[in-house]
């Protein structure tokens, strides 16, 4: 049988989505599996490990019912940057992963602060010491937990922990290298100086892979546990953001994509190797070309957390219409989406979430409509400091599970000022994993081919009455931050008292 099909897995932040693409025909059979953000202390965000495989197994299972596991060419996985995940000298788990929205490690951010020159740490790594970097986690480790920095044997992100785990090779996709802040982002290798003044033994650290690299190919014991063929190639894979650009038509300088995943990303295609220090720093898929990279803690999280906890699991299409009924600007009410602190642009592990301006007349639709403009004010930012740095914005997509919420997505076109395309489908990030590994396998002979599966939704227009009283609130957004900012982390010293 000729080998025409590929599988790609994304391994998201609430769950676990895969599809069969097909050369032809494109994605052919879908498959998803939620799994749990936990958050036991402030500012934490782990997952568990385990789940992940058990949720790729079954996926991997209900695709091969439609596909023909003999006419798979290859396997890309996708996943979070730089989700942390410590191994053991048998492959095993030391602990649950550390997701790249964690906020614990605010002290060790700031001793990597002072311990370095930002500069020169910009320089090389094309970013600013924050909270997904490595260093910082590690210091909080080797403080709290020093049994599993002393016991780890391979440290890796979500995404290569299922590459191994499909091939018992590790590696590590480039993204979560140039994501770590331990990578040098122009000469492509590991920053000693970097590595060893985090504590870290080089030799834990796998081999760093582009996206199309064979990391491997699928063990007998998967493939009996999976129904996949043994020796099936695996490709190093992708960042999830990354992913979800490429399969969103993100192909050109000045593209922008606004993913309404669990967490909030913006992803800007530049065709020109110059970091900014607001945002992070990541390739292409593509090579050659690179993607500013912006990324809110939280986004979709919010918004189900709010469902669950202020709204007794009220359906999300419910909460919609009601909020639908309430005019823009949530009758006053501000909020700022910071719940597991705020990663891009503030880089501030402290910030909190607030709601600002509540009054006794105002209802959970006041409140929860505030969540949605709070997000969307939260790309606003992005947006207007790349303006201001001199790149222009040639379009604006939007993906992942929030974009199916025409209120969102309208409130977001009217926000950001600008026509707004969601790309049809809900697994963008899985088709672009998929793709990747049928670029790895010689299945296409261009990226550009990729357009031809790309489902367009809906276009939204900004309406012009909303967009004036938005930029009135996204000023106040802006200034809120600023007049609490001092006073945010005595709420969290506060909340650790």
């Amino acid at each position: 049988m000729s080998a025409t099909y590929v599988l790609g897995i994304d391994v998201g932040t609430t769950g676990l989505k895969a599809v069969a693409l097909e050369r032809e025909r494109g994605i052919v059979a879908q498959a998803e599996r939620p799994h749990e953000l936990l958050s036991p202390h402030p500012g934490w965000a782990e997952e568990e490990t385990e789940q992940w495989w058990a949720t790729t197994v079954e996926a991997i299972r209900e695709l091969l019912s439609r596909v023909p596991a003999a006419g798979i060419a290859a396997v890309g996985v996708s996943g979070m940057v730089p989700a942390m995940v410590l191994l053991d000298s048998l492959g095993r788990p030391l602990r649950r992963s550390i997701q790249q929205n964690d906020a614990r490690s605010s002290a060790e951010v700031e001793q990597l602060r002072a311990d370095v020159d930002v500069q020169e740490f910009f320089a090389v790594t094309g970013g600013v010491p924050n909270q997904q970097n490595i260093d910082p986690r590690w210091r909080w480790l080797a403080r709290h937990e020093p049994d599993a920095v002393a016991r780890a044997a391979h440290l890796c992100g979500s995404y290569d922990y299922i590459v191994y785990r499909l091939t018992g090779q590790f590696s590590l996709e480039e993204n979560w290298a140039a994501e770590s802040g331990l990578y040098d982002v122009r000469t492509h290798r590991w920053h000693e100086p970097y590595v060893r003044r985090a504590g870290i033994a080089p030799e834990i650290l796998p081999p760093v892979r582009k996206p199309t690299e064979i990391a491997g190919s699928v063990s007998e014991q998967v493939a009996a546990l999976t129904g996949l063929r043994a020796g099936t190639p695996v490709v190093a894979g992708s960042a999830d953001h990354v992913a979800a650009a490429l399969a969103s038509g993100l192909t050109q300088g000045g593209d922008l994509l606004l993913k309404f995943g669990g967490a909030g990303d913006i992803l800007y295609v530049d065709e020109r190797d110059e970091p900014d220090k607001h945002f992070y720093f990541d390739y292409h898929d593509i090579p050659g070309m690179t993607l500013i990279s912006g990324c809110m803690a939280s986004s979709g999280s919010l918004v189900k957390w709010f469902a669950r906890e202020l709204a007794s699991n009220t359906a999300l299409a419910t909460l919609d219409a009601e909020a639908a009924a309430i005019p823009a600007g949530s009758g006053g009410v501000i909020a700022l989406p910071y719940f597991l602190g705020e990663k891009t642009p503030i880089f501030d592990p402290l910030a909190r979430g607030v709601f600002a301006g509540v009054m006794l007349h105002h209802t959970r639709a006041h409140l929860y409509r505030a969540v949605l403009e709070a997000v969307c004010y939260g790309f606003m930012h992005h947006l207007t400091l790349l303006r201001e740095a001199g790149r222009p914005i040639r379009r604006i997509c939007a993906a992942d599970g929030g974009s199916r919420s025409s209120l969102w997505m309208q409130i977001a076109a009217s926000v950001v000022g600008q026509p707004l395309q969601v790309v049809g489908g809900e697994a963008t990030s899985a088709l672009g994993a998929a793709y990747v590994a049928a670029m790895g396998a010689g299945l296409f002979a261009s990226w550009h081919h990729i357009e031809r599966f790309i489902i367009q939704g809906t276009l939204y227009q900004p309406r012009p009455a909303d967009a004036a009283r938005y930029q009135a609130g996204f000023a106040l957004y802006r200034d809120l931050y600023l007049r609490l900012q001092t006073l945010l982390p005595q709420l969290a010293a506060l909340d650790e008292g």
